[in-house]
């Protein structure tokens, strides 16, 4: 059964709520999107403010005054609630039966209108936050992750650690995240995501009397991508680990960019999964690596093309250099037969995401706070579906001939050697 399309209502104060009906689902999903992540920091000094508010929103409102008042409410439901910070927006959600779904909306409403970011919960949770950074240090995968992306954006928000770092976290005041609060979580960059077995007209109803008497405000802006050519291509954590986890990086395509399908295709092909080129040339006959992948991330004025691979530091150079020779190879023409198995790939992981409320509501939602168009999951099935051999080469050579490899690694490798080792010449 196909998808609805969301239904859509702006309300006065410029609210956006979609509605998206699943007759068939046995479950109902709010989620809640603000215009508030890494890209709205200006400054080095505010990193990590948008993920630490979102931490102080389960602290307490008005009406709530204890987070134990939050989780009993929502447990009392028998439903469960979460929240994400990325880069370009922070989401509040929450999963329930039906019948459920006003109590849901009215607790996320509440916690995104009426937190009170009491004194000591900010301090307690600063403790929390510097723990989650510490645990990220003792985890080379994740930290490999934050250097590439250093390593591509220098000095930018969005190469950033979206936690911020520990002397950014320790210096943001009290008064700075309430601030902060008070000028981005406002309705006009805010929008409502709602899927499930729902009425539209009663979701109508509830959503407009929990926001209906919110005030417009006037948010800081997202801060734009810069590009700059200046800065090193290589950069090295020298730490003592057992294995050597690099991360090679490329500069993508935007959010809003058509060559994404493309390139999404492409990373299937490269390195997702046990039949990849990457996983096939590494793994299995090289015998390099245990985990190798591939990855692509869009934001709304850039990206990134990425392979992750976790090597034994005495193979690190070798594993590296044969990975730039498969990503230099991403521009020779694919196969018929590797196209059509990327493609398979790709509807089926659309395809079961269906099945969840969440994943709808989240579909719509993000779609729609970051200004992309609405598009149906068969509308994307049908655009990746019709991608040629001619645009897999295209965006390939795009990608791969675009820009400089950039490179991290955290453990121990000889730089000099890796550096020659990552030489790319597609």
């Amino acid at each position: 059964m196909p998808l609805a399309s969301p239904q859509l209502t702006t309300f006065a104060n410029g609210l956006r709520l979609l509605v998206t009906p699943m007759p068939y689902a046995r479950s109902a999903s709010a989620s809640i999107y603000v215009a508030a992540g890494s890209r709205y920091e200006a400054t080095p000094s505010e990193g990590g403010l948008s993920h630490f508010l979102e931490h102080l929103l389960f602290k307490g409102t008005e009406r709530r005054p204890k987070p134990l008042d939050i989780s009993m409410e929502i447990d009392r439901i028998g439903g469960n609630i979460n929240a994400a910070t990325n880069r370009e927006s922070t989401v509040y959600y929450a999963k329930v039966t039906p019948e459920y779904l006003g109590g849901a909306v009215d607790i996320l409403s509440d916690m995104v209108r009426n937190s009170v970011l009491p004194e000591h919960e900010i301090e307690r949770e600063r403790d929390v936050i510097l723990e989650e950074l510490a645990a990220v240090e003792d985890s080379p995968p994740e930290q490999v992750g934050v250097l590439i992306d250093e390593t591509l954006w220098p000095g930018q928000p969005h190469g950033r650690d979206i936690a911020g770092t520990e002397e950014s976290v320790e210096g943001l005041s009290a008064a700075a995240i309430r601030e902060y609060y008070r000028r981005q979580y406002v309705p006009n960059s805010t929008v409502v995501s709602i899927a499930g077995a729902v009425d539209p007209s009663e979701v109508r109803d509830m959503v407009g009397k929990a926001f209906e008497d919110w005030r417009r405000g006037d948010p800081f802006p997202m801060v734009p991508n810069r590009l700059d050519t200046t800065h090193p291509l290589i950069t090295l954590h020298d730490k003592d680990t057992e294995q050597v986890h690099l991360s090679l990086g490329l500069y993508g395509v935007a959010s809003n960019d058509d060559d994404r399908y493309a390139l999404d295709l492409l990373s299937v092909i490269l390195g997702e999964g046990m039949s990849s080129r990457l996983f096939a040339r590494l793994r299995e006959e090289l015998a390099l690596c245990y985990d190798i992948h591939s990855y692509m991330a869009t934001l709304r004025d850039c990206g990134m093309f990425g392979v992750y691979a976790g090597v034994d530091p005495e193979r690190a150079v070798e594993a590296a250099r044969e990975i730039a020779k498969e990503l230099a190879r991403a521009c020779v023409p694919v196969s018929a037969d590797e196209l059509s198995r990327a493609k398979a790939v790709t509807r089926s992981r659309t395809q079961l995401r269906l099945e969840d409320s969440r994943s709808v509501s989240a579909l719509y939602g993000s779609q729609m706070i970051l200004g992309l168009p609405l598009r149906t999951p068969e509308e994307t099935l049908a655009r990746s579906a019709a991608v040629s051999i001619e645009e897999v080469e295209r965006v390939a050579i795009r990608v791969m001939r675009g820009s400089n490899l950039h490179v991290a690694a955290v453990g121990q490798v000889d730089a000099t050697a890796l550096e020659d080792a990552v030489v790319f010449e597609p």
